[in-house]
């Protein structure tokens, strides 16, 4: 067998739904810099939350590993996700190298998100031009799991010809960025877990799950876990929300790779303004109203088939009184 096969068979399955609603429930950081970021993460492990998160751009811009290896040193129990990571901005190695100075610092805690990203972005910011993205990452995967998992790597494929060691190993979760159904079976076939960002959850449960589990079982493998990353809006003023949550899918929407999942997922007319398919978009896409009613949703969100959520506050009246709130909701699960 070589190391391409095999290595599609040695993630590791986690038993995430025998897990406390606590520790399948995480939040998503957002701050102006690396000193906020910090401070956030902090906030939310004393409110007793199990997971913090972070894409990039989520502290100002700053480096998200960077970011996380500060926080496991001010740290002793959240575990620390990226959500996500480009895979073009930094080669494997270079990332398997960042992601060995966390887990030194915090080992079993980092869980490490990687994906395409946005081409027009990455196009348009770095000048690196994206073809065929779901193969490259696919390479970057095996390239990375190689070295971190097994310290070593010898690999030449069309994207990657590398030939490496590491002194010692680090079996990070690596977890990959699905909005297609493409990514979802790729997901399936190779990753330690699919971040699902912003998707509507029928579209979730009905074609993603089925595409995801596909990809498993094509790989002889178990279906890794799906973390489905929600907006949450505590706030009971039914017209702020209702602004607040538009003007989120419009600008989902302006990205090419979220038009083409509300399409596939049945909502292309909400992308083009249609009043009565954004209102149904949006009793798909967020969690809403009080306390109580925002924890009901999440118990039956985690008994639905999603394995765990990332929670995405979305600021209505006082952000830093909702924050709160959300972190209480999550530690209290």
């Amino acid at each position: 067998m070589s190391q391409k096969d095999d290595l599609s068979q040695q993630s590791p399955v986690y038993a995430v739904r025998e897990h406390s609603p606590r520790h399948r429930v995480g939040v998503y950081i957002q701050a102006r810099d690396t000193a906020e970021a910090i401070i956030r993460i902090c906030e939310a492990e004393h409110a007793g939350v199990q997971q913090a998160w972070m894409a990039m751009g989520g502290a100002g811009f700053a480096d998200i590993l960077t970011v996380l290896a500060v926080a496991a040193t001010r740290t002793e129990r959240i575990k620390l996700g990226t959500a996500i990571v480009p895979a073009s901005t930094r080669h494997p190695l270079v990332m398997a190298q960042q992601a060995l100075a966390v887990h030194d610092l915090a080992p079993e805690r980092l869980r490490l998100g990687i994906g395409s990203g946005n081409p027009l972005f990455l196009e348009n910011r770095y000048g690196l031009p994206q073809r065929a993205p779901l193969s490259y990452l696919k390479e970057y995967l095996e390239v990375l799991r190689g070295v971190l998992w097994e310290g070593r790597i010898d690999y030449q494929g069309e994207f990657f010809q590398v030939a490496d060691t590491l002194p010692r190993t680090a079996p990070v979760p690596l977890l990959i960025s699905t909005l297609g159904l493409k990514a979802f079976r790729l997901a399936g076939e190779i990753a330690d877990g699919a971040l699902a960002s912003l998707c509507p959850v029928p579209y979730l449960l009905n074609q993603a799950l089925p595409a995801l589990r596909a990809g498993a079982e094509e790989k002889s493998r178990p279906a890794p876990p799906v973390i489905a990353c929600l907006p949450v809006a505590i706030s009971q003023d039914e017209a702020a929300v209702s602004v607040a949550v538009r003007r989120l899918i419009q600008q989902l929407a302006q990205a090419g790779a979220h038009a083409r999942m509300f399409a596939q997922a049945g909502w292309a007319s909400a992308v083009h303004g249609d009043e009565a398919a954004l209102h149904a978009l949006a009793q798909a896409l967020v969690i809403s109203g009080n306390e109580v009613t925002v924890r009901e949703r999440v118990h039956e969100l985690l008994a639905s088939g999603l394995d765990e959520l990332l929670l995405l506050a979305i600021p209505i009246v006082d952000e830093a009184m909702e924050r709160k709130q959300l972190l209480h909701l999550i530690g209290s699960l």
